[in-house]
């Protein structure tokens, strides 16, 4: 019904980039050696070192909440527990995939914005050493958040300080680390850096690929057991090339980049183009490729025929006749479907 339309739903809605689709016709020549023993795989990891620093290695994964399972599996004991956002996508939105397959607690924690800070973690911290109490060692951060909201260097500065301290690793859920890197204008070690990251899930497929994911360890440690945490978790991938080849094109002269500076453009533009529209009320201030907003309920439904996308929160109060919303850009998403979005929301 929608064949050729671009939503606003999800940055997973998107196409694939073509020179992605290239990558993998390249790739698909011969036959080549399985399970990571083949030359794109071996390639990538010299890309992922050049980007973030020797220590850095990589572990192709299928998906996002594989990601995240893989990474958070590496850094936490049977005993200890995952502190994470309240909004966080482990916590949300991966069905309690780390919970499972990990078998240790989450422990969701208030945020702002989508972020967590030092003072909001520390009353989780004051139980080290109880026998009888879980341990909070692991912290979970994402950047760019679910708010669409961005850490700052100065605040992940601010939390790798008090991580040292306490003695807790540091995982990065990064399915948008590419808009974040886009939006800061720094690179992407620097990201790593401040926050004191152990682990980052390294996003894909919301900005051009087909699929996959990739693990970025730099913990030593962590990284020598890897590969036996991934064949637990399932995300061991045969062909192996298929990830990897995507990886090679999607970091190929800054693409990855330039995709998600183009996704961030394109919600600079919706937000600007809603502030001449009376019944929207942008909810957060959009730092990469989601715009929040608050919209009367009557219009999500008409709307939604034409462009679909979802709502955040359904801000059941008494009295309140708006519900919070979330429009996603993405690397496909033109000028002419921004303009023709706030057309349809002007004519209610």
């Amino acid at each position: 019904m929608f064949l050729g339309v671009r939503f606003f739903a999800s940055d997973n809605y998107a196409t694939i980039h073509p020179k992605i689709l290239q990558a993998l016709e390249a790739a698909n020549v011969g036959h080549a050696s399985a399970y990571g023993a083949d030359p794109w795989s071996e390639k990538l990891q010299q890309k992922i070192k050049k980007l973030f620093g020797p220590r850095a290695e990589a572990f192709p994964v299928f998906n996002g909440t594989g990601a995240n399972v893989v990474s958070l599996l590496a850094l936490t004991k049977s005993y200890e527990a995952i502190l994470c956002s309240d909004v966080s996508h482990i916590h949300v939105d991966e069905c309690g995939a780390p919970e499972k397959i990990i078998g240790v607690k989450l422990i969701d924690i208030s945020s702002q914005n989508g972020k967590l800070n030092p003072e909001r973690i520390l009353s989780h911290t004051l139980n080290y050493g109880n026998e009888h109490q879980v341990q909070g060692k692991v912290l979970s951060l994402t950047q760019s958040t679910e708010k669409g909201t961005l850490y700052s260097l100065d605040e992940l500065r601010a939390l790798k300080e008090f991580c040292l301290q306490k003695k807790i690793k540091v995982h990065m859920d990064g399915a948008r680390f590419a808009n974040a890197v886009a939006a800061m204008n720094v690179s992407p070690q620097e990201i790593v850096e401040a926050g004191g990251v152990d682990m980052l899930s390294l996003g894909g497929t919301k900005n051009g690929l087909m699929l996959g994911e990739l693990v970025v360890s730099f913990n030593e440690e962590a990284s020598s057991q890897m590969k036996f945490y991934r064949k637990q978790a399932m995300q061991l991938s045969s062909k192996m090339r298929y990830i990897s080849a995507q990886f090679c094109e999607y970091l190929e002269n800054d693409l990855w980049i330039e995709n998600a500076k183009h996704a961030n453009a394109m919600a600079g533009l919706l937000a600007s183009e809603l502030s001449s529209v009376s019944s929207v009320e942008l909810s957060e201030k959009p730092e990469v490729n989601a715009v929040f907003a608050r919209i009367p309920k009557a219009m999500i439904e008409p709307l939604q025929r034409d462009f679909p996308f979802y709502v955040w929160d359904e801000l059941i109060h008494e009295g309140s006749d708006c519900s919070e919303v979330r429009w996603m850009c993405s690397f496909d998403t033109q000028e002419e479907d921004v303009l023709s979005f706030v057309k349809k929301l002007k004519s209610f």
